[in-house]
């Protein structure tokens, strides 16, 4: 293989290997790597399952398929031969800008996983040029810009597939642009990726400001663009009705090439809507099959048979619901379709409560995929217990049979193999390679919980991490750390409810004990990534907090060689992929109740980091997992913090008011300190928040949080039995696993 790979390789790039640059070297191995995966295309299976979402945050790729088609090995040795570098090489890559958080890594996995277990499974989602947004720091202050990654050559392969989408008053050309999803040893599937063939980059000049009402030209310029106006939301509607719309036409079509009278659609297709954004794939599936001449009450009963929802979220603001005079302007085909849709379940329910038209004329779009697919499912056993208690509990009333959950996963092909080679292949030497596909083979390292050897060995390579983490931090941000340190670690999606306020008030508190002479034993490095929603005001001011403490903190001489504050700017999975292997103690603090499973914390877990969390999301079952030695929990519970909803008897001030602490570390928001690095407006109304209105109760919980943090670091201490609680965590992540997750839809919804 070696030898092919490199007379493939200089075919490619017409020149010796020695001689080429890393540039040519990456385009050429884009192009074996497009080749190989063409060769594992299949069309085996009957039934497929579509997975349409708005995001989809694959991250480079890569290094991804060339280990899933089993030669990154043979391939980085090679290069090694001539004197180049992958890792350089792999640099020259963009990262695709298709996705945000853990909502669009999850689809990722889940493609990654379907080819893996060999399903007939494709993707469908936007080809969004300049993604969410480009984060830089100016003033201590985030700044969007575009990010641009489509290349003349990239992964993109544009197909000849094409459609007329109308719309309210106007039609755009739609165009088809494939990527290819390699499994593990196994086939290849596609991503395809809607775009309209009127795209004008040149609208957007600088930051993320660009002619929102300019739909023929911008429509697939943003992901979740600006929606603090009128316009903003409208063109999340044009977005989302265009790539449902492209979506059903494509799926109809297959399944009409396989054989499908579209009267047994369902023995054909299977579509997963992934959280609210794809729910008019819904009624325009049925637009579709009446244009075919199949009446109203079939079609609804074929696409009711055939759709699935995902449910991420258990806070209602995210669950969508659209005006109808957005609605009517941007869609009038599919409006009597949603009418008619409303006045069934009218006709059937009293209750209003689970309409889908509201009193005030709002379409709730997650009431449509509940009453018109076959199965609702949530994403973490403690999620899923709250919607049908609480959250969606009218509906599971009504069908009890339709809900289910599906614990969350990750490909442990990126998220070990890739990311933490060191570690990848020290477990290969120990517990053998069995577990690249079967993920609960990781246990036989339990085997090794009291072997001193591997105990060192894993410490030895979170040290190597570490290392490589602070390098890289030096080389891309100037900011300096002691790899000695302990590195604790938050990076996710910036929100309230995932409290990095709480994180950063723990900070400060550190800081001013610091100063009063409390030295720690060993030293503590707190990195944040994150990035804010354009409008989200107060999630702005939690990321300008962060980075005025991260000026005042590094540069203190008497603070700094104790404490540091990093704050990386860009977020993404490729900057993801360098601190998780790197962290000690993985922040997971979302108020209990409101994370609806998380998947950084099973990235984390997976390479040998240390939990530190309420009862919230997947982190209950880390926690049942590995047991209350190897995890950190605090906080209330999700029934009590439920309760203080239901009874609006929390106030933040009276906390601030009879806990000394508390009190100083939230004036110091506010401090001359403060005001000289920050501006007076952000701080100013961030601490307005926490004592006013702190909705996500961050004060509920601070106190139990920093004792806890107390015990974490004093734990650490112990190197000996801080490498067993790594160890256990690595060894009990298999479960996990997005494979174990896919093969559980498949079992349980899908039915492939």
């Amino acid at each position: 293989m070696s030898l092919n790979v490199r007379e493939l390789l200089e075919k490619k790039c017409c020149n010796n290997i020695a001689a080429c640059t890393d540039e040519q070297l990456y385009y050429g191995l884009l192009g074996i790597v497009k080749d190989l995966a063409k060769e594992k295309e299949s069309d085996k299976g009957k039934k497929k399952i579509y997975y349409i979402s708005a995001e989809f945050l694959i991250g480079k790729l890569l290094s991804n398929n060339l280990i899933n088609l089993g030669i990154y090995d043979e391939v980085a040795k090679m290069l090694a031969q001539y004197g180049k570098d992958i890792n350089l090489i792999e640099q020259v890559e963009p990262e695709p800008s298709l996705g945000n958080g853990g909502l669009g890594r999850l689809a990722a996995c889940f493609l990654d996983s379907m080819a893996t277990l060999g399903l007939n499974g494709d993707g469908i989602g936007l080809n969004y040029h300049f993604g969410l947004f480009l984060q830089t720091f100016e003033n201590h202050l985030q700044k969007e810009n575009k990010n641009p990654w489509i290349e003349k050559e990239s992964w993109l392969t544009k197909t000849d597939v094409t459609y007329p989408i109308q719309f309210g008053g106007f039609t755009v050309q739609s165009r088809m642009y494939d990527l290819d999803v390699t499994g593990f040893d196994n086939r290849t599937n596609k991503l395809h990726l809607f775009d309209i063939e009127s795209v004008d980059e040149s609208l957007v000049q600088s930051g993320i400001d660009f002619n929102k009402e300019d739909i023929c030209k911008n429509l697939t310029l943003f992901l979740y663009p600006d929606d603090s106006d009128d316009a903003g939301r409208l063109l999340r509607v044009y977005q989302q009705y265009f790539m449902v719309s492209n979506a059903a036409r494509l799926i109809l079509e297959e399944c009409e090439q396989k054989g499908s009278t579209l009267y047994d659609l369902p023995d054909y297709a299977a579509i997963q809507i992934n959280d609210t954004h794809p729910s008019m794939v819904i009624p325009e599936l049925i637009r579709l099959l009446m244009e075919r001449g199949i009446r109203m009450e079939k079609a609804i009963d074929i696409v009711s048979k055939t759709c699935a929802y995902t449910n991420h979220t258990i806070l209602a603001e995210a669950l969508e619901k659209w005006p109808m005079d957005y609605l009517n302007k941007v869609v009038p085909q599919i409006m009597p379709i949603i009418r008619e849709l409303d006045t069934i379940v009218k006709e059937k329910f009293d209750d209003k409560s689970v309409a889908i038209i509201d009193d005030a004329d709002r379409v709730h779009m997650a009431h449509m995929d509940i009453h018109y697919g076959y199965s609702v499912n949530g994403v973490a056993y403690l999620h899923t217990e709250i919607l049908k208690k609480n959250e969606l509990n009218n509906f599971y009333k009504i069908y009890p049979e339709k809900f289910n959950n599906k614990t969350n996963g990750i490909t442990f092909r990126r998220w070990l193999m890739h990311c933490n080679k060191g570690l990848s292949h020290y477990l290969d030497e120990v517990i053998g390679t069995g577990w690249h596909k079967d993920a609960d083979e990781l246990e036989k390292l339990l085997k090794f919980a009291d072997d001193d050897k591997v105990l060192n060995k894993l410490l030895e390579i979170k040290k190597e991490n570490k290392r490589a983490l602070a390098a890289y931090l030096k080389a891309t941000q100037g900011v300096e750390i002691d790899e000695n340190s302990i590195f604790d670690i938050q990076i996710k999606r910036l929100h309230e409810y995932k409290r990095q306020q709480m994180n950063a008030l723990y900070v400060i508190h550190k800081y001013l004990e610091i100063k009063k002479g409390k030295k720690v034993t060993t030293p503590i490095t707190v990195i944040f990534g994150a990035k804010a929603a354009p409008a989200y005001v107060i999630a702005k001011d939690i990321i300008h907090l962060i980075l005025c403490l991260q000026e005042i903190i590094n540069k203190d001489p008497e603070v700094s060689p104790y404490l540091k504050v990093v704050m990386v700017e860009n977020y993404n999975v490729t900057k993801a992929e360098k601190l998780i292997p790197a962290c000690d103690i993985s922040e997971q603090i979302s108020l209990a109740s409101k994370e609806a499973s998380g998947t950084g914390n099973m990235k984390f877990m997976l390479n040998g980091a240390v939990t530190l969390g309420t009862m919230d999301g997947a982190n209950v079952e880390i926690a049942d997992l590995v047991g209350e030695d190897n995890i950190y929990i605090f906080g209330e519970s999700s029934d009590t913090v439920i309760e203080h909803y239901e009874k609006a008897d929390y106030v933040s001030k009276e906390y601030y008011e009879k806990d000394e602490d508390i009190k100083e570390a939230v004036d110091f928001i506010i401090s001359d300190e403060m005001l000289k690095v920050g501006q007076k407006e952000n701080l100013e109304r961030l601490y307005k928040e926490l004592l006013n209105k702190d909705w996500f109760m961050t004060l509920l919980d601070y106190k139990d949080y920093a004792a806890k943090k107390e015990e974490i670091y004093k734990d650490y201490e112990n190197r000996s039995a801080w490498a067993k609680k790594m160890l256990v965590n690595t060894a009990k992540a298999g479960f996990f696993s997005s494979d174990r997750t896919i093969a559980e839809y498949d079992k349980d919804i899908w039915k492939l």
